[in-house]
C-alpha cells in the first residue's frame, strides 16, 4: 500500500487538550454532576472460595436513607458477561466458559466478588447498610496458582471445568521443533514465573446511571463505549439498545482493564431502571486491587536450539496461564495469541511451538494490561538469548546480530504464521549502541566494581503486534463557522488523541489544528467503533479520518467549481483551498463550508489493524551485593514506530510504557497468600515506580513505514512495556553472573536479589 507523508505530520506540536486539563477543566467520572443521585456500595466476599448459605438484609433495608438492597435473588433475569475472543484445543473444542453473573448466586470464587449492592441517599448511609447485611458463608479450600490448580487434588473452581482446565492450547509445528532440537549443537533453557500485576491507573473506575423517561444514560470511564453498550444490552441486561446510552468523558488512565464490562456498571443501570432514580458508584483503591482485571500470571519453561554457528533453529515454550476465577473479555487470546505474536522476536527462527494450559483459580480474573501477553513472552525469549550467549561463550550483541531478520526479508512470515510488515533491525541495534555509549561500558563496570557494586548491561529486542477491532466509522464535519468536528469510536485515556487526530486532519485539510475538535465516547452520537486497545487507535482513527477528509474534499469539488465559475476538472485542492489550476483564484475550505451551510463526510476503516513496531532497549544497572538493592543507572532504546505523527506524543508513550515495564521488573507484585487473600490490596503493599526510580529515559526513532495503512504508522503504546522487563532482567543477571547467580524471579526486589547472592555464598 502507498502511504502519504502529509505536511505538518512529524512536528512536535504540544497537546491541544493540556490547557483544559491542567486548569481544572477535566470531566472525569467523579466530576459528572448528579446532585440527587443515590450512592451505591457493593458488598464483596471476604473469602476466596465459599458457599453462600444465607443472606439476611432485613436490618439493612430498614436503615435510614436506604433505597434498595439488591442480591442475587433480585438479578435472576440478568445474563452472562461473555468473552469476545476464543481459543480452541487441537481437537477444535472451544475454551470452557462458565457463566459470569453480576452477583454471585450460590458460591463466591475470589475475594472481592460482589454478593450484594446497596443504594442509599448518602455514601455514609450506603456503607452503614452494607456493613449491616449478614452473609453466612461456608468457607471452602482455595487454589491461587495456575500450575497448582491443574493438580489432581486441587479444589475445583467450576463444576463445568474438570481439573480447572480452561483450554489446552497449542500453536506451531511440534515435529519441526523436535527435529531441530534433536539436531541442535546447543540448547539453552530457562524457567520463569511472571508475577501478577495491576493496572494502577490514577482514576479508578465508576458508574453514574441516570434515568430519564424510560432510558438510562450510563457515564463511565471506559476504553470505548460500543463494546460496553453491546454487551450490557444484548447479554447482561437484555434490553433494547435504544434504552441505554453509554457516555465516556475524560479518562484518567486505562491500560486495558477499562475495556471489559464489569458487574458494577450493569448493576448501576439495573438499579436506576428499577428505582427510576439516578445511581452513582465511585470505586476506591482497594476495590480496584481486588476486583478489576489483573495481568500476566504465567509460569513457563522455554528452550532455544542453536546450530554450530550460533544460529537459532527452533524455540519451544510450555506454560500454564492463570485465568483467575472467570474468563474475562479478551483474555483467551492474551497469554496464548499474545505470546505467539512475539515469541520469535526480531529473530529469524524457522521453527516454533507453544503449548499453554490455561487454568481457573480462586483469584480475580486476568485480562489485558499494557503489553497483553507479550512482556512475559519477551522475558522468556531474551533471557534465552543471554543464556545461550553465556553458555556458548558468545557476545550477546554479536549473537543477536547474527540472528536478526534482515531488512531485505520484509514482509517476513514468522514460524507461527504472523507477517511482520517492515523493519530494519540492524539499524536499530547500531542506533541504540551509539546512544548508550557502548564503548564506555567496560570503564563504567570497573568504576562500579571499585565502589563495591556490581554493574550489568541487559538487552531486549522487542516488538508488538498491534491489534484491536477495526469496526470504526469516522465522521468529519466542517461547520459553518469554519471549525471542524471529527467523530471517532476510539477512546483516549490520556494518550493525546485530541492532538494526534487533529494533527492528522489538519495536515490533510490544510487547516489550523486548533480549529479541530475530536468527539468520542458517546454511543448515541457515534455510529460504531471498536474502542481503544492493542495500540491501534491512531492506526484505526487516524487512517479512517484521513479517508473521510479525502471524501469531504472530493465532495466539495463541484461546489468549489461553481463558486469559482470553473469546470470541476480544473479544480485542484492545495493547502486548505480549492484553486483553479494555473491561476491565483481560490476559495478556502472554511469559506466553502460557510457558503454551503456546512460540509460533512464519513468513512469506514479500510486499512489493516495489524502493524509491527519494534525496538531494542539497553538497560544498565548497579547492584549492591550487601543489600540486594538494584539501581537503574541507564536506559535507552531505538524505536521503529513507522512514520511519526508527533514526536512529543511518541516520547510520552515511550516514557510511560518503559516505566510500567520497569515497575514490573523491579517491584510490582499483586500476590495472594495460599488462602486466596490478596497481600497487595492497597498502595501501602503494592509498590509502583516513582520518578526517583528512573534515570533519564533516552530514545531515538529509526522508522520504517508500515505498508498496512495509508499513513505508514505503527502502534506504539504497548511496545515499550514489552521490552523493559527483559532488559532489566538481563541486566541484573549480567551484573551478578560473576557471583554465580543465573536466575532471579521477577520482580527483582532487594530481598530476592540478596537471597540469590546469599545462596551462592
Amino acid at each position: 500500500m502507498a502511504f502519504d507523508v502529509l505536511p505538518g505530520l512529524g512536528s512536535p506540536m504540544r497537546r491541544l487538550e493540556d490547557p483544559r486539563l491542567l486548569t481544572g477543566g477535566g470531566r472525569y467520572m467523579a466530576d459528572a454532576a448528579a446532585p440527587h443521585a443515590l450512592q451505591a456500595v457493593f458488598l464483596r466476599s471476604p473469602h476466596a472460595h465459599a458457599r453462600i448459605v444465607a443472606i439476611d438484609a432485613a436490618e439493612a433495608r430498614a436503615m435510614p436513607g436506604v433505597a434498595t438492597i439488591i442480591t442475587a435473588a433480585d438479578t435472576a433475569t440478568l445474563g452472562h458477561n461473555p468473552a469476545v475472543t476464543e481459543i480452541k484445543d487441537p481437537a477444535g473444542r472451544r475454551h470452557i466458559e462458565p457463566p459470569r453473573l453480576p452477583i454471585a448466586r450460590d458460591r463466591v470464587r475470589h475475594v472481592g466478588e460482589i454478593v450484594a449492592m446497596v443504594a442509599a441517599e448518602t455514601l455514609a448511609q450506603a456503607r452503614d447498610a452494607a456493613e449491616a447485611i449478614m452473609v453466612e458463608y461456608d468457607p471452602l479450600p482455595a487454589v491461587v496458582r495456575g500450575d497448582d490448580a491443574l493438580r489432581p487434588d486441587a479444589p475445583l473452581v467450576h463444576d463445568e471445568a474438570p481439573g480447572n482446565l480452561v483450554c489446552d492450547w497449542h500453536k506451531g509445528d511440534a515435529r519441526a521443533v523436535d527435529a531441530a532440537f534433536a539436531a541442535a549443537a546447543h540448547v539453552a533453557r530457562v524457567a520463569f514465573r511472571s508475577p501478577r500485576i495491576l493496572a494502577g491507573y490514577i482514576e479508578p473506575r465508576g458508574a453514574l446511571a441516570q434515568w430519564q423517561a424510560g432510558c438510562v444514560t450510563l457515564t463511565t470511564p471506559s476504553q470505548g463505549v460500543h463494546l460496553l453498550h453491546r454487551i450490557l444490552c444484548d447479554h447482561i441486561l437484555k434490553i433494547p439498545r435504544e434504552a441505554l446510552r453509554v457516555v465516556t468523558e475524560d479518562v484518567g488512565g486505562g491500560f486495558g482493564p477499562k475495556l471489559p464490562p464489569y458487574p458494577e456498571q450493569a448493576l448501576s443501570v439495573f438499579a436506576a431502571m428499577r428505582l427510576e432514580r439516578d445511581v452513582r458508584w465511585v470505586q476506591d483503591r482497594t476495590e480496584h486491587h481486588l476486583a478489576d482485571t489483573h495481568a500476566r500470571d504465567l509460569v513457563a519453561e522455554a528452550a532455544l536450539a542453536l546450530d554450530a554457528d550460533g544460529r537459532f533453529t527452533a524455540i519451544r515454550v510450555e506454560g500454564v496461564a492463570n485465568f483467575g476465577a472467570y474468563v474475562s473479555t479478551v483474555n483467551p487470546t492474551i497469554p496464548t495469541g499474545g505470546m505467539a505474536k512475539v515469541i520469535t522476536g526480531l529473530y529469524a527462527i524457522p521453527a516454533a511451538h507453544l503449548h499453554l494450559r490455561c487454568a481457573f483459580t480462586h483469584t480475580a480474573p486476568v485480562d489485558a494490561v499494557r503489553g497483553a501477553g507479550k512482556p512475559e513472552a519477551l522475558v522468556l525469549l531474551e533471557r534465552l538469548v543471554d543464556q545461550a550467549a553465556r553458555e556458548t561463550g558468545r557476545d550477546p550483541v554479536a549473537l543477536r546480530r547474527l540472528n536478526l531478520i534482515p531488512r531485505a526479508a520484509f514482509p517476513y512470515a514468522t514460524a507461527l504464521g504472523y507477517r511482520y510488515d517492515s523493519g530494519d533491525y540492524a539499524a536499530l541495534m547500531d542506533a541504540v549502541l551509539t546512544r548508550t555509549d557502548a564503548a564506555g561500558y567496560a570503564a563504567r563496570r570497573d568504576a562500579s566494581r571499585a565502589k563495591g557494586l556490581r554493574r550489568g548491561r541487559g538487552f531486549a529486542c522487542h516488538l508488538h503486534g498491534s491489534g484491536g477491532w477495526g469496526t470504526e466509522t469516522s465522521g468529519v464535519t466542517i461547520l459553518p463557522d469554519g471549525t471542524v468536528e471529527a467523530r471517532t469510536g476510539t477512546q483516549s485515556q490520556g494518550q493525546g488523541h485530541a492532538t494526534a487526530y487533529a494533527q492528522i486532519l489538519a495536515a490533510r485539510l490544510g487547516l489550523d489544528p486548533a480549529l479541530i475538535r475530536i468527539v468520542q465516547g458517546d454511543s448515541d452520537r457515534i455510529p460504531r467503533g471498536g474502542g481503544t486497545g492493542g495500540s491501534s487507535s491512531t492506526i484505526i482513527s487516524g487512517a479512517t479520518m484521513t479517508r473521510a477528509a479525502d471524501t469531504l474534499i472530493e465532495q466539495g469539488r463541484d461546489a468549489a467549481a461553481e463558486a469559482l465559475e470553473a469546470a470541476p476538472i480544473d479544480i485542484a485542492f492545495e493547502a486548505g483551498a480549492y484553486i483553479i489550476a494555473g491561476t491565483d483564484r481560490r476559495i478556502t475550505l472554511p469559506d466553502l463550508a460557510r457558503r454551503l451551510g456546512g460540509m460533512k463526510a464519513s468513512a469506514d476503516f479500510a486499512d489493516t489493524v495489524e502493524t509491527w513496531p519494534t525496538g531494542i532497549a539497553i538497560a544498565e544497572v548497579e547492584v549492591d551485593p550487601e543489600t540486594g538493592a538494584v539501581t537503574l543507572d541507564r536506559f535507552a532504546a531505538a524505536i521503529d514506530a513507522g512514520l511519526v505523527v508527533n514526536p512529543l506524543l511518541l516520547g510520552g508513550q515511550l516514557h510511560g510504557g518503559y516505566a510500567a515495564g520497569i515497575g514490573q521488573a523491579l517491584m510490582e507484585d499483586a500476590r495472594y497468600d495460599e488462602d486466596g487473600q490478596m497481600q497487595a490490596a492497597t498502595l501501602m503493599d503494592y509498590a509502583m515506580p516513582r520518578a526517583g526510580d528512573f534515570p533519564d529515559l533516552d530514545w531515538i526513532s529509526v522508522p520504517t513505514p508500515s505498508p498496512n495503512n495509508i499513513l505508514g504508522i505503527k502502534g506504539v503504546g504497548e511496545l515499550p512495556t514489552n521490552g523493559a522487563p527483559a532488559a532489566i532482567a538481563n541486566a541484573v543477571i549480567d551484573a551478578l553472573a560473576a557471583d554465580g547467580v543465573t536466575h532471579i524471579e521477577l520482580p527483582m526486589t532487594p530481598a530476592r536479589v540478596w537471597a540469590a547472592l546469599a545462596a551462592r555464598r
